[in-house]
């Protein structure tokens, strides 16, 4: 009878224990599917969920917020993805925010990661759409790393290919690298060309010291055209002296010109002089000489016009004739 009792009280105990730690692992089981608390519904659509499954983590800003309800398979290439999100959260989950999928660690279960928008769009509601980002998966990385391979063994083997046929002597650049002469001769272009570049250089410093010179040098000609203000007046003096002077020449020429052709048109003294053929003859030789150094002193003028150490100031003069011209016909 005392084994009887005893066992019962035994047999009681387990039962309560048992059904106790029943309760606990359904409230666990519960609070992990969110069996006990309120609850919403978002979606998001993705083209591959990576291995995910019903029931897995769903995390925003790492925390722990919700889990997967259903995932759907809408056509070849999309997925719907169902998730409970606790009711507390939706404050801070906004409708800009987007949806990947993620792993839990190195080696972990896949979990979906809602990551925040950086926009201001209202809250979230039941029952709403989240835009969804892929991530490049393992396969796709290995399937990159597999074309990038060959690739990478095919232009070795490309410059493989080329590096023999230049050891060879084939083409430009193996010619290049196996011909001594044709290396000799370029050696000795390039050596010309530093001196070639040396000496346009040593030109071109000799050519600075004798403009600096020039430049700073009163004792020459040219130092004092370029630097004495008293020698270039004096010379613009002198250029227009010889201008009246040829002027003022070429007024004689025309009077005598002009007494010429009087002495052949009157009767007397004169006539007679001019029938006098040596003294005819006299003249018009004198005439002749000075015609010519008139036009000798002319084309003096001229070139001297022309010379670069005088045209500044015969271009100057004509631009102040044009000057007063404008002036006077204003």
């Amino acid at each position: 009878m005392k084994n009887t009792s005893s066992q019962k009280i035994r047999l009681g105990l387990f039962v309560i224990i048992s059904t106790i730690l029943f309760i606990v692992a359904v409230y666990l089981i519960g609070q992990r599917q969110n069996m006990f608390r309120k609850t919403f519904t978002i979606s998001s659509y993705f083209q591959n969920v990576n291995g995910l499954q019903n029931g897995n983590n769903v995390r925003y800003a790492g925390i722990d917020i919700g889990t997967v309800k259903d995932i759907t398979m809408i056509n070849d290439s999309t997925i719907k993805i169902d998730m409970h999100i606790d009711e507390k959260i939706i404050t801070h989950i906004k409708k800009d925010a987007i949806a990947t999928i993620g792993s839990d660690g190195l080696v972990g279960n896949m979990i979906v990661n809602i990551v925040p928008g950086e926009g201001t769009a209202p809250i979230i509601t039941n029952s709403d759409f989240i835009d969804s980002y892929s991530k490049i998966g393992a396969d796709d990385i290995l399937s990159t790393l597999s074309v990038s391979s060959e690739n990478a063994a095919i232009l070795t083997s490309d410059l493989l290919k080329i590096t023999t046929a230049m050891l060879e002597g084939k083409g430009t650049v193996g010619l290049l690298l196996n011909d001594t002469i044709m290396a000799k001769d370029l050696k000795q272009s390039v050596n010309n060309l530093k001196l070639a570049s040396r000496g346009a250089t040593r030109t071109i410093n000799e050519l600075n010291s004798i403009i600096s010179s020039i430049k700073t040098n009163d004792d020459t000609v040219l130092g004092v055209m370029l630097n004495d203000s008293v020698s270039g007046s004096k010379l613009k003096a002198m250029v227009s002296n010889l201008e009246m002077s040829s002027q003022e020449i070429n007024n004689v020429l025309n009077n005598i010109n002009d007494v010429v052709d009087t002495i052949n048109s009157s009767d007397g003294a004169y006539n007679y002089i001019l029938n006098d053929t040596t003294l005819v003859n006299n003249l018009k030789s004198t005439i002749k000489n000075i015609n010519e150094g008139t036009d000798k002193f002319n084309q003096n003028m001229e070139a001297l016009k022309h010379n670069f150490l005088t045209r500044g100031y015969f271009r100057k003069l004509e631009r102040q004739a044009k000057r007063e011209l404008k002036k006077s016909g204003n």
